[in-house]
């Protein structure tokens, strides 16, 4: 009997040899995968309570018993496997390699620095940039007023060039911006598309804004903004084309003045006017500021949807989920967990993928290899 391994969980091989009369144990394998993150089910818990009092008593003996007894004795391992494994044998693992730091914002200040949420995106005459919250330490996202900048030839080169603050925040009419934050730039039709949160005095109806720009340098706010208004703090947009649509992701909670967090989503034809809020992920965590669905990350490969989201379960932390069905995943879905803060994925010339890191404290920007396990 053989159970083969879901990411994230243990798993448990079985060997048994038998007559009509006596059942023999050949072996037992019982592997627990390296990440901490480990949940047991309330059938997991007495599963692996009784099941390790088996594989003790067993140990590397043969100990030989009528079928019935043997069947019962494994029963509870069968049970913990079964637990641990879900439904969905098609899961696969994510996984970063080493991160090496490109970009130090505080090069030429007079404190330190740092970059948290951020975007990259290549130039179409080859430099690559990177848009993202900066501020002085300490942090104070609450006067995040201004977005980083900078650029490279390549993705990998260090360091990054620093440029000047494409976007300061305007709190007077009519753009009543409280901060700027998570900036997500795409191209489309031949203009870059920058959407970012602007805030409110009201948290329960914090704004994600749009400007434009011809060449990645000079930005221009849309005279529709806001885009959307929703949420506690709602924020983070990440925008995606998926069939023939656009979609916004973002970091939102299920009521506005509290609720679980949520991964939320709106679609549009043109970039500027956007549908009905829909949700793509609810976790059980409940609250109304911060939480664990911050900074979504969509990418598709093949017939599979990730979602990168954090901080989870720490700060420097996000998991990956997938699933088919790009406007719904589900917390058992989870195939990866990457050591970073406010994780972006990024596709390099070459074809390989990179994942990135920052935050608070942090001291900067990183890269690391993205390794995918899902044979696409």
């Amino acid at each position: 009997m053989h159970f083969h391994k879901r990411p994230n969980y243990w798993f448990v091989s079985l060997y048994i040899k038998s007559n009509k009369k006596k059942a023999r144990v050949e072996s037992i394998n019982f592997i627990r995968k390296a990440n901490r993150d480990f949940i047991l089910t309330g059938a997991g818990i007495l599963s692996h309570l009784f099941g390790r009092f088996v594989f003790n008593s067993i140990g590397n003996r043969t100990m030989k018993m009528n079928r019935f007894r043997a069947i019962l004795s494994i029963m509870p391992i069968v049970l913990f496997a079964l637990s641990a494994q879900g439904g969905d044998k098609e899961m696969t693992k994510v996984a970063a390699g080493e991160f090496k730091k490109i970009y130090d914002p505080s090069v030429n200040e007079k404190e330190p620095w740092y970059i948290n949420d951020h975007c990259f995106i290549r130039g179409r005459d080859g430099i690559w940039h990177m848009f993202g919250i900066t501020r002085q330490e300490p942090a104070d996202p609450l006067n995040e007023i201004h977005l980083a900048h900078a650029t490279a030839k390549t993705l990998l080169q260090s360091p990054w060039e620093k440029q000047p603050f494409p976007l300061t925040a305007v709190r007077a009419e009519p753009w009543n911006e409280v901060h700027l934050w998570a900036p997500h730039v795409i191209e489309h039709a031949g203009l870059y598309y920058m959407f970012y949160c602007a805030g409110d005095k009201d948290h329960t109806k914090y704004k994600i804004h749009l400007a434009t720009s011809p060449d990645l340098k000079t930005w221009t706010r849309s005279p529709k903004n806001p885009m959307v208004v929703d949420g506690h703090d709602a924020r983070d947009p990440f925008v995606k084309r998926v069939g023939d649509k656009w979609v916004m992701y973002y970091t939102a909670t299920s009521d506005p003045k509290e609720g679980n967090h949520i991964v939320a989503y709106v679609t549009s034809d043109d970039l500027v006017t956007w549908g009905n809020r829909g949700v793509a992920y609810t976790d059980p965590a409940i609250g109304s500021w911060g939480g664990p669905t911050e900074s979504p990350f969509v990418v598709n490969r093949g017939d599979l949807w990730y979602l990168f989201i954090g901080p989870r379960p720490e700060y420097d932390g996000t998991d990956v989920f997938v699933s088919k069905d790009p406007f719904h995943w589900d917390i058992k879905d989870k195939v990866g967990h990457i050591p970073a803060h406010a994780a972006e994925v990024v596709q390099d010339v070459d074809g390989k993928w990179y994942v990135s890191r920052c935050g608070w404290g942090r001291g900067g920007l990183y890269l690391a290899p993205l390794e995918w396990r899902d044979g696409k």
